[in-house]
């Protein structure tokens, strides 16, 4: 029951932290400087030229009715038209959004399989050279810009000339090959920097627990250093982990501007950034409220799974940190 009434709680605060969020966005929004009639009519536009634009695409009502007209087209899936190119952002969303999220997922996958273990390498050999390359490992990676490491593969690979696709993308259902192809640097791009992250906070995760009384105690009872990680260090150390990978999901889903850009790949940031270049309200906020709904429910997510894992956390009022 205790378990149920903790879950519901986070549940409701997760709901009205939505609610909030998309009041917010709504409103920055519309305070953004300038003003798309200037992009979509030109400087030369007459004052009823204008005035029929923002009839047209409904910014001439009371700000409250269009909040709850956007809200109500988000709950039935409805995003509106592009107040630029007239094209339902619910197509174009549809189109680009699994780009995004196949960049996403392939990054975490590689960020867990090599951040994970490199971060317990590091914690449980800490004062040998497999502890200072980690943290050496951890510095560069987290050290180096996007944009820079972009440029550098970019670079490589045209001049050894490794038979990686750029700037050739093509969609999955026309070729599947090219497509994965195409991903190779974006997702590596992406992942030196989370492998960094989830490396040291591992590292400093399980570092943390080695130093509880219960594993000394282990460790004195004479258990074997497999067995004192697999039963006493693996499961308090998870619920940090899964913290700063919740908060990755959520990153990496709006954080793939620069490498779509790099890349010429097709997906949501590349969108995003136009939109905002052309002050197109219905794509921006549509989008950033996408980025905020799954980062609220990757944290939520996070929370339970934690939970689950830790009960004590219920005590404490969240994740352990």
């Amino acid at each position: 029951m205790a378990v149920a009434l903790w879950s519901l709680r986070r549940i409701g605060a997760a709901l009205l932290t939505l609610v909030v969020v998309s009041v917010l966005i709504f409103a920055s929004v519309r305070l953004m400087p300038g003003d798309y009639t200037d992009l979509v009519l030109g400087p030369l536009a007459t004052e009823a030229q204008r005035a029929q634009a923002v009839a047209q695409s409904g910014l001439d009502d009371p700000v409250v009715t269009q909040y709850f007209h956007w809200l109500f087209g988000v709950l039935t899936g409805d995003l509106g038209y592009s107040f630029v190119s007239n094209v339902s952002v619910t197509e174009e969303f549809a189109a680009r959004l699994p780009v995004t999220a196949t960049i996403a997922l392939l990054t975490i996958v590689v960020t867990l399989l090599v951040g994970i273990p490199l971060g317990f390498i590091a914690a449980l050999r800490s004062e040998g050279s497999a502890g200072a390359v980690g943290r050496i490992v951890s510095a560069l990676g987290i050290s180096i810009p996007e944009f820079l490491l972009a440029g550098i593969l970019v670079f490589a690979v045209s001049t050894l000339g490794l038979g990686v696709s750029v700037g050739r993308f093509a969609p999955f259902a026309v070729d599947p090959a090219r497509f994965f192809g195409s991903l190779v640097l974006p997702v590596t791009v992406l992942a030196v920097g989370c492998i960094a992250v989830i490396a040291r906070n591992t590292r400093d995760a399980v570092m943390n627990v080695l130093v509880e009384p219960h594993v000394q105690a282990a460790v004195a009872r004479g258990e074997t250093p497999w067995f004192i990680v697999r039963h006493h260090v693996l499961r308090n150390a998870a619920a940090p982990i899964l913290t700063i990978v919740g908060a990755l999901v959520a990153v990496l889903l709006g954080g793939t501007v620069i490498v779509e850009f790099v890349f010429n790949i097709p997906g949501m940031g590349s969108y995003l950034q136009t939109a905002l270049g052309r002050r197109d309200y219905a794509i921006v906020q549509s989008a950033v409220l996408l980025a905020a709904i799954v980062f609220i429910v990757a944290s939520l997510l996070v929370d339970l799974i934690a939970n689950a894992l830790d009960p004590r956390l219920r005590l404490t009022g969240g994740s352990r940190r």
